[in-house]
């Protein structure tokens, strides 16, 4: 990793291994479900909250980020609180309707499959209780009104269990490649690791001050772009002084207001969990899914992370998936600025009277803008803004409507 300057200022672009991290914002494929995946895909948080700021001896950026690289947490147990206030608008209930209704449909219809269960995460607040004692054993738990859902992998094993249905999920645990299916991030790790993926020589990355953050004393490094037409305003992550773990992550609009994303750790420890916090048996009377019949790897990847140097391909794999059945997808502009873009094959959305009563929704949720390009929808988050214009071309990212328009009349 290049030095950084002495002002304690530095780009994450002159690190090698970040600048080819560029943020990716590919995984919003139809307008109804722009609001809720675009949730899903960005894991972020509200400001920081200090509590006594300790004093700790001072770090320069590239120590902070060289010591979040090398930190070994092998065992630790923990409650995260995640909140998600992408702005969405009023549906009346539909939106939760949706997301609760994709939970429970996952590969094979289990309301347990790790997959779909988790992309609860993507709204609202949440609390979640984590264990983990090396690559091999790690336990999230998602707590719910009288109910639980819990993840739990034990060497070979991986099981989802649904106290509220009371179905369970079981499949096996892989570290090939070709059986990779991506979890949503869970944990401040997880969101430091995407926001650090998506640095690079438009980023500015600083160490601003310290912080406590679940009774122990962390530095806070802060990522902010460098590039206008972005919708982020700030990254800030909390990093353990000792372990060098993040214990908080947090993202703030450039529009300013509450935080996007709040994931932090409420309580910590780095004993190792008892052996039984990771034993599961299927209650008596519950219906079990297993992998073979629901349909291959979607709890694959679970654990990832946890262990020394584990990769998570976010991005990439996002980019991936999104990239089949679509038209020659690609992404344009560079850094906090990047655009996603790609052909439905459809024509755009229905709107107004040609849509029928759907079409009167339609507009209600959107913006209706006009270019070089013709014209076409805007639908908007706090965060995610995304075009589709009415021949059926998408452009989407954490940038303006203006900037939405500019790429879209470029293309033409």
């Amino acid at each position: 990793m290049a030095p950084y300057a002495s002002d304690d200022s530095t780009t994450a672009g002159e690190a090698d291994e970040r600048s080819s991290g560029r943020r990716k914002a590919a995984r919003y494929v139809v307008p109804v479900t722009v609001m809720g995946v675009a949730a899903a895909t960005i894991g972020l948080v509200p400001a920081l909250a200090d509590s006594g700021d300790p004093d700790l001896p001072k770090i320069t950026a590239q120590q902070l980020i060289e010591k979040m690289a090398k930190s070994d947490v092998q065992q630790l147990s923990g409650t995260v609180k995640i909140s998600t206030d992408l702005g969405l608008p009023d549906l009346g209930g539909l939106e939760s309707s949706l997301m609760s209704g994709a939970a429970g449909q996952g590969e094979g219809g289990s309301s347990a499959d790790p997959t779909a269960k988790l992309t609860e995460l993507a709204s609202g607040t949440h609390t979640l209780r984590v264990a983990a004692d090396g690559p091999d054993k790690q336990k999230l738990s998602l707590l719910e009104n009288a109910a639980e859902y819990s993840v739990v992998h034990n060497g070979k094993d991986v099981w989802g269990y649904d106290s509220k249905s009371n179905e369970v999920y079981h499949g096996t645990a892989s570290d090939s490649p070709e059986h990779e299916k991506e979890q949503p991030p869970a944990t401040p790790k997880d969101f430091a690791e995407e926001a650090l993926k998506a640095a690079d020589d438009t980023t500015s990355v600083t160490v601003d001050g310290t912080v406590q953050v679940a009774g122990r004393d962390a530095y806070k490094l802060l990522i902010t772009p460098k590039q206008s037409g972005t919708t982020v305003g700030a990254i800030t992550v909390a990093v353990d002084a000792k372990t060098g773990l993040p214990l908080k992550f947090t993202l703030t609009p450039a529009s300013g207001g509450a935080a996007v994303v709040d994931a932090g750790f409420t309580q910590v420890s780095f004993a190792k969990p008892a052996a039984s916090t990771f034993d599961f048996t299927p209650p008596k009377g519950a219906k079990v899914t297993e992998e073979k019949d629901a349909g291959k790897g979607s709890d694959k990847d679970f654990g990832k992370g946890f262990e020394k140097g584990g990769p998570r391909g976010h991005a990439p794999k996002a980019e991936e998936d999104l990239g089949k059945g679509l038209h020659g997808m690609k992404t344009i502009g560079e850094g906090w600025n990047s655009i996603a873009t790609f052909d439905t094959g459809g024509e755009g959305v229905p709107s107004g009277k040609a849509g029928g009563e759907f079409g009167g929704f339609i507009d209600s949720l959107g913006d209706k803008v006009t270019g070089k390009f013709g014209s076409g929808t805007v639908f908007s988050t706090r965060l995610i803004n995304a075009l589709i214009t009415d021949d059926g071309k998408v452009y989407v990212g954490a940038v303006t409507k203006d900037a939405l328009v500019k790429a879209a009349d470029a293309g033409k």
